[in-house]
């Protein structure tokens, strides 16, 4: 299901040639060496179990002191509270808190300008509240939270208690996620920009629905395994996403939370992830202890500390987010208004988006990180027209919570993201996909590159975006009309059967309830207070003290491991059918004629989701914009002349890369005092003024350094192709460059005119 979660790979199985005695299956070693095999795996099977019964002890006692903390998380740094959402005018269970840089993880550079913490932008990571506790986006030394503080970055955190205030909505947990970015942003006025904001999973899709609404709080925003189009998917891989429909839609979410007195137990959402993959749930993840139980123990606690960690949702919110994201799928269509009138459109994000996905996620797939894309924009025009930049990242193969959790990303994407942040911020309206390759000893300029691997970002196009997540007009109307008979079965329930369930129900009903929910038995059934648990805990000393685990090519070690393979076979077998079942039935019944024409949808043809308002309300019309940019095609000096000149020898191929950005900080550094990122909107304009008219662009460059002095331009002209050649360049990029400095070098030799000449003009 997710790669912290996943089975570690077994004992490889031992060469033959060295072990003859087990060479093949059927040939047995001697009696004598039989029963001493029988023997000592009899010892070490007693022994791993007497371990494994101990940290599952272990595990019932940090369960119950997880939960008797004041504000329970699993972050691995120290906090200091800066807000507390509880005391906003609309409170809620979030607070803001400030992470304390470790020495270890202290920026260790020079403190010159660029480095010094108080000129560089802050990190706001906000960590999702989908049934487990907070502090997943700083499990580790090496996550996301890390990786901003070891560059420098001044670091602040959102996390939430296991309680939601009695009345909360999602809107207002929106309206505190912006209170906490304005006092980011008051505590950091000397910050080159606004915050970068990273979120997880449910906190990115919450995070952009914010974006929507204040634009003008954030800075570059970076959403990992996010779910933002929740009805795209790939036929056959993504099941997840029928469970709404499977259920007869979101009454029985409404049940749940009446059943709990007005909370919704995250515990359910926990258990919607743990049945995606049964032969996880129910065999490897403890089994992979079992095998490993003399160096897995302290790994699989400090999962388990952020796994069953189960947090509590008011019913509002819960029911707000099935009936608008999971199931009526209305984010990603600019189909929610808030109570104020506010329609949230993505489109109206003014910020560059990074979207970081993996093709190993079976909770958040590729299609529904990125079909939102596709849902809002046709074509490139659109996008270009709502001056919105996108960049978007895929992995190969981590899984859901890998993406944020494990170190590999941790050392490698998010420490790319986060040292590239002023590039990213930097970007031209457009798509673009991120890639990191390895830094090698062949790498050319490679000490223009901070860590281990180099980003490149190459411009893309929504039909790439198309490619990747295949959008299919026939299903969209199939869950349109499973979001119809949501509607139509939460109403029968609202009027039918509410009223007797509230009527009926109890606080201790619903605390009972909780506690004994199949998620929450493991934990609280067996701890120190068992009565046997002592003795285990004795047991468990003594075997560690005499500990004679079983040789790897033992026999009977080796028949475990494939009785073992053989039950994770046969669970994957069950899992393949009964998703392909579930499959089967939700276009079965939600593709029929009958049940679409009563949706309202038959005979229709085409997508049932797209926007339901105007493509092109929220920018300025296509004609107004061009004639503008006509206008400003000769405006600026040196600092405008020398960035549309770079642009132009780049713009076949647009590669942004990290060390033509190292570069051209230093350029601007010595064209202009001001800092890199106040140059954002003439680079923006700059791009915007080649795509509209790539020569009349280059043929007002004379006019632009008219002003200059001729110094200047020679200096100006060598930074241009010192960073035009920084990387190879193809035959038309090379034409480009020489077309480029031929005009500065004509803008140069016309300041300096004959004396006599001079005199002749007065």
């Amino acid at each position: 299901m997710h790669d912290s979660n996943q089975p570690l790979d077994t004992p490889d199985t031992p060469d033959a040639s060295a072990h003859p005695a087990i060479a093949s299956p059927y040939a047995f070693p001697p009696f004598t060496a039989f029963a001493h095999a029988a023997a000592d795996y009899a010892i070490d099977a007693w022994q791993r179990s007497v371990l494994f019964a101990d940290v599952m002890r272990e595990r019932g006692n940090q369960y119950e002191t997880h939960l008797n903390e004041r504000t329970p998380n699993v972050l691995d740094f120290s906090v200091e509270l800066i807000v507390d959402g509880r005391t906003l005018p609309r409170p809620v269970n979030y607070g803001l808190v400030r992470i304390v840089a470790p020495a270890d993880l202290q920026a260790h550079h020079d403190p010159v300008e660029e480095h010094d913490p108080g000129r560089l932008r802050p990190f706001v990571v906000f960590d999702p509240r989908a049934g487990h506790g907070p502090g997943i986006g700083g499990f580790k030394r090496d996550s996301e939270i890390g990786a901003a503080l070891r560059a420098g970055h001044p670091c602040y955190f959102v996390g939430f208690l296991p309680n939601p205030v009695p009345g909360q909505t999602v809107e207002d947990v929106m309206r505190a996620e912006a209170a906490f970015l304005e006092k980011v942003i008051e505590l950091h006025p000397g910050s080159p920009g606004k915050p970068a904001v990273i979120g997880n999973c449910q906190a990115g899709w919450q995070i952009l629905m914010t974006a929507a609404m204040r634009p003008d709080l954030f800075g570059p925003i970076i959403v990992a395994g996010a779910p933002v189009s929740y009805w795209a998917g790939w036929r056959g891989k993504n099941p997840m996403r029928y469970s709404g429909g499977m259920l007869g839609g979101s009454w029985l979410t409404a049940l749940t939370g009446d059943l709990g007195g007005g909370r919704f137990d995250g515990a359910w959402l926990v258990q919607n992830f743990e049945n995606l993959n049964p032969a996880n749930t129910l065999w490897q993840k403890n089994y992979n202890l079992y095998a490993r139980i003399d160096t897995e123990a302290p790994r699989y606690l400090g999962f388990e500390k952020y796994w069953g960690g189960h947090v509590f949702l008011n019913a509002v919110e819960m029911q707000y987010i099935v009936d608008n994201l999971f199931v009526g799928n209305r984010l990603s269509g600019g189909d929610i208004v808030l109570s104020d009138g506010v329609r949230l459109d993505l489109r109206n994000i003014r910020s560059p988006i990074v979207v970081f996905c993996s093709y190993g996620d079976n909770i958040t797939p590729p299609p529904q990180a990125l079909g939102w894309i596709t849902d809002l924009y046709h074509d490139d025009a659109e996008l270009f027209g709502h001056k919105q930049t996108i960049v978007y990242a895929t992995h190969d193969n981590i899984g859901h919570l890998g993406i944020f959790v494990s170190s590999s990303t941790g050392r490698k994407e998010h420490r790319e993201f986060v040292s590239n942040i002023d590039l990213i911020d930097l970007l031209p309206s457009g798509l673009y996909e991120a890639q990191m390759g390895a830094k090698t000893e062949a790498t050319p300029h490679a000490e223009l590159v901070e860590g281990d691997h180099v980003l490149s970002i190459s411009p893309r196009s929504i039909e790439d975006v198309r490619a990747i997540v295949q959008p299919d007009d026939e299903s969209d109307r199939r869950f349109a009309t499973a979001a119809y008979v949501s509607n139509l079965n939460l109403g029968l329930y609202r009027g039918f059967v509410q009223p007797w369930v509230r009527l009926c129900g109890t606080p201790w009903g619903a605390e009972l309830a909780s506690r004994l929910h199949p998620l929450r038995v493991p934990y609280e059934a067996w701890s120190d207070r068992h009565p046997l648990a002592s003795g285990v805990a004795q047991a468990a000393e003594r075997v560690k003290e005499t500990r004679e685990p079983a040789a790897v090519d033992n026999p009977f070690w080796q028949m475990q491991n494939a009785v073992s393979d053989s039950i994770v076979t046969s669970l994957n077998l069950y899992r393949d059918a009964r998703d392909a079942a579930v499959e089967q039935i939700f276009e079965t019944v939600y593709g029929s004629p009958w049940l679409q024409a009563l949706a309202g949808l038959a005979p229709q043809h085409g997508s049932a989701h797209a926007p339901s308002h105007d493509v092109n309300a929220r920018h300025v019309p296509v004609a107004i914009e061009q004639q503008r940019l006509r206008e400003t095609m000769s405006k600026g000096g040196l600092v405008e002349a020398s960035i549309r000149a770079l642009l132009f020898v780049r713009r076949t191929h647009g590669v942004a890369d990290e060390r033509r950005f190292n570069q051209a900080r230093a350029m601007l550094g010595t064209l202009s005092d001001q800092g890199v990122l106040s140059f954002k909107q003439v680079i923006r304009e700059q791009a915007e003024l080649l795509r509209l008219d790539a020569d009349a662009a280059l043929d007002a460059l004379p006019g632009m350094l008219a002003g200059t002095a001729p110094a200047e331009i020679h200096q100006a002209a060598r930074h241009i192709d010192k960073l035009s050649t920084t990387l190879p360049l193809d035959d038309n990029e090379r034409a480009d460059l020489a077309r480029v400095l031929t005009i500065f070098e004509s803008a140069s030799k016309t300041k300096k005119a004959p004396p006599d000449k001079v005199r002749q003009k007065v």
